[in-house]
C-alpha cells in the first residue's frame, strides 16, 4: 500500500517560511498547497533489440530472424504475463565501412534489426527476462523511466487530495491567527499537473546486469487556492 503524506504540523520555522508568500486583501488569502504520495515501482516497460550486420542482407536478415526465434522460444513460459506485447519492428539498412587504407576498397555492409517491446505487472519476470536477453545478445536499456506503478491514476489523485487538505488546513489557520474562519474556494488552480520527486536509481550487479532493488518513488502535486475570510 503506498504512504500518502501531508503537511499537518506548523513549527515555528515552518510558520514564517509559510506565510511570507500569503496575499490577503479584502477578506481573501490566497495560499499554495502541496501534497505527495510515496510508491514503490510495480511495472516495467522493456524494450529489447536483436541486430546483426553482413555484405549480404539476406544473411543480415536471417541471423535476426533466427535469433528471434530463440528469443520467443526462451521467453515461452513467459509469454502470457507479457502485456502489450510486439516484435514485428524489423529495420534493414546498409552502411558503409571507414576506410582504413586510401587504396582499400570501401566495404558496404547490410544491417539487420528486429526490437520487441511489452510492458511486465510483475517484476519478479525482470530478472529472467534479462538473463535471457543477455544470453541472446540482445541491446537494451534500462533506466528509471522504465518503471511505474500499475495504480498511478490513482496516486495522482491522491496527491492532489493531499495538496488541497493541504491548502484548506493553512487556510483555517491563518484565519484563527486572524480570529476569522476559513470559508468557500473562490478559485483554485493546480500548479504544474502532478510531478514525480527525484528517483533512486534500480540497482544492478556488475556482472550479471540483473536488478538488484528499485528504488522508491514520490508523486506530488501543488495547488494555488484563494479562500474567502469569514
Amino acid at each position: 500500500m503506498p504512504n500518502t503524506k501531508t503537511s499537518r504540523l506548523l513549527t515555528a520555522g515552518v510558520l514564517t517560511a509559510t506565510l511570507s508568500p500569503l496575499m490577503a486583501v479584502a477578506g481573501e488569502v490566497s495560499l499554495t498547497g502541496q501534497g505527495s504520495v510515496s510508491y514503490t515501482p510495480d511495472s516495467a516497460r522493456l524494450q529489447f533489440t536483436a541486430s546483426a550486420e553482413h555484405p549480404l542482407a539476406e544473411k543480415a536478415s536471417g541471423q535476426v530472424t533466427e535469433t528471434m526465434a530463440q528469443w520467443r522460444d526462451a521467453i515461452s513460459d513467459y509469454r502470457d504475463q507479457l502485456q502489450d506485447y510486439s516484435d514485428a519492428r524489423v529495420n534493414l539498412y546498409t552502411r558503409q565501412e571507414p576506410l582504413r587504407d586510401k587504396d582499400q576498397e570501401r566495404e558496404t555492409l547490410a544491417v539487420a534489426s528486429q526490437t520487441v517491446s511489452f510492458t511486465i505487472n510483475d517484476l519478479e519476470l525482470l530478472n529472467p527476462l534479462l538473463e535471457e536477453a543477455q544470453s541472446l545478445g540482445l541491446q537494451y536499456h534500462l533506466g528509471n523511466g522504465q518503471f511505474f506503478h500499475s495504480n498511478a491514476e490513482q496516486m495522482e489523485q491522491q496527491a492532489l487530495a493531499n495538496a488541497i487538505a493541504d491548502a484548506r488546513q493553512r487556510c483555517e489557520f491563518v484565519a484563527g491567527q486572524l480570529d476569522q474562519t476559513c470559508g468557500e474556494v473562490i478559485r483554485i488552480n493546480i500548479d504544474g499537473g502532478f510531478r514525480p520527486a527525484p528517483m533512486m536509481m534500480a540497482e544492478s550487479r556488475a556482472k550479471s546486469d540483473t536488478v538488484t532493488s528499485v528504488g522508491p518513488r514520490e508523486i506530488t502535486a501543488s495547488v494555488n487556492a484563494t479562500f474567502n475570510l469569514d
